[in-house]
């Protein structure tokens, strides 16, 4: 495709968003809920056909020498496509937040002032791989009342363009606009470079990618950014803490899935508690094949762990996102030092404390800067759908507007309302 039909085809898909975006705005959420049920009814119905399309994209994907984890990210099985029909269902039986209406207070002069919740407008979704973020984004996108456009990636384009074409008949079922939900059809790069320089259009642009995507994302667009760019997340085990449990939520935070953003990159231990906990841990790891790259204390004390695979951690261990069988472990004095490390290396996604003390666990949730902090528990719960958000867009790191999983009241914003009785300004 040629950049003047490239740029022609991102403007007439930006402006059919906008006045779809009016129209889903003034939806009822009976409509909304209708759509919703209708999108998992249709997953549930086409899951041979969806095979047929997703098929070609593996095809394409082995064919071209993709790695078999990525090439099993592609994948449209019936469990993976059972998973979002019920996505679809959870959103369509969650409350409805879209014009209420918080905070309403009386003012001295006689009027109340309160926040109503309401829609961004158009948000633009950039994605890699995994097909069913279509479904997640399309079916967060109607239950807050936007509309988006969809930029899957081009390794999973007929499989794209099938969920897509779901969702605008689920849509249409519902009485919605077709325009609500948008895919770019084209896999041409330069797409992605129009839609995050298109304001008049676009509200907000969500990459969910690897760095490099969202690097480039947030270099070059000239619409907000809801990003985040890398999960280092820390688990500090504190003095005092319950060793067993510290065992426990450690070895969970680091090896229940080794490739999510949530998983633990680096294990901080407090000198106190050091030389009974790192020798338990550590064959927990050594068990499991986890290299640990860690100070020369811990080392120390890890060495002497059978089968243990241990190394020096360089200045970089420290600042590194393995998504791997690694994990960075260092001995600090206590909570100052823990948090001081956090604020310096971490990525500001999730960082968790173990500790039996209550004014550490207060003080680690105050003074750690990040977007979900954590006590007693595993670093992998910091997700959309264990939150209790029905489902997710993604994870923020950003301060401003959303933080954290970005389920449905991370796409709304809030307005004033004033209600008055012909009040005057003296």
């Amino acid at each position: 495709m040629n950049a003047t039909s490239t740029s022609e085809l991102m403007n007439t898909l930006g402006s059919q968003a906008k006045a779809a975006s009016a129209l889903m705005a003034k939806a009822g959420a009976a409509t909304k809920v209708k759509a919703l049920r209708e999108l998992a009814r249709l997953l549930r119905e086409n899951v041979a056909p969806l095979q047929v399309e997703n098929a070609k994209d593996l095809e394409r994907a082995r064919a071209a020498g993709l790695a078999e984890p990525m090439v099993d990210r592609l994948k449209l099985s019936p469990k993976v496509l059972e998973t979002c029909a019920e996505g679809c269902e959870q959103l369509a039986a969650m409350p409805d937040i879209i014009g209420e209406i918080m905070g309403m207070k009386q003012q001295p002069s006689g009027i109340r002032v309160g926040q109503m919740r309401v829609p961004i407008g158009v948000f633009g979704m950039i994605y890699e791989s995994r097909p069913n973020v279509t479904i997640e984004a399309a079916s967060l996108s109607i239950k807050s009342g936007n509309a988006c456009i969809l930029r899957g990636g081009s390794e999973a384009i007929d499989s794209n363009r099938a969920l897509a074409a779901l969702v605008q008949q689920a849509l249409v079922a519902a009485g919605l606009p077709a325009d609500a939900v948008q895919l770019v059809p084209t896999t041409d790069r330069a797409a992605v470079g129009q839609l995050i320089t298109m304001p008049q259009y676009v509200d907000v642009i969500i990459p969910r990618g690897g760095k490099g995507l969202i690097e480039r994302i947030s270099a070059e667009a000239k619409v907000p950014v809801i990003k985040h760019l890398d999960g280092n997340c820390h688990t500090y085990v504190d003095d005092p803490c319950d060793i067993a449990m510290a065992v426990k939520v450690a070895d969970n935070a680091k090896t229940q899935k080794y490739s999510p953003c949530n998983a633990t990159e680096s294990l901080l231990v407090a000198r106190g508690v050091a030389a009974e906990f790192l020798p338990k841990i550590g064959a927990v790891y050594a068990a499991k094949g986890v290299e640990m790259r860690g100070c020369p204390e811990a080392l120390a004390i890890l060495a002497a762990v059978p089968g243990a695979h241990v190394t020096t951690a360089s200045e970089q261990d420290w600042s590194e996102e393995y998504l791997a069988p690694v994990v960075s472990v260092k001995l600090v004095d206590g909570v100052d030092e823990a948090i001081a490390h956090i604020n310096r290396y971490s990525s500001h996604h999730t960082d968790a404390i173990l500790t039996t003390d209550h004014v550490h666990a207060q003080r680690f949730l105050r003074e750690v800067d990040s977007a979900s902090v954590m006590v007693n528990a595993s670093t992998r719960f910091a997700d959309g759908f264990e939150y209790g958000l029905g489902a997710e867009i993604g994870i923020s790191t950003d301060k401003f507007h959303a933080r954290g999983p970005v389920g449905v009241e991370g796409l709304t914003s809030l307005k004033y309302v004033v209600l008055g009785e012909g009040e005057i300004r003296t």
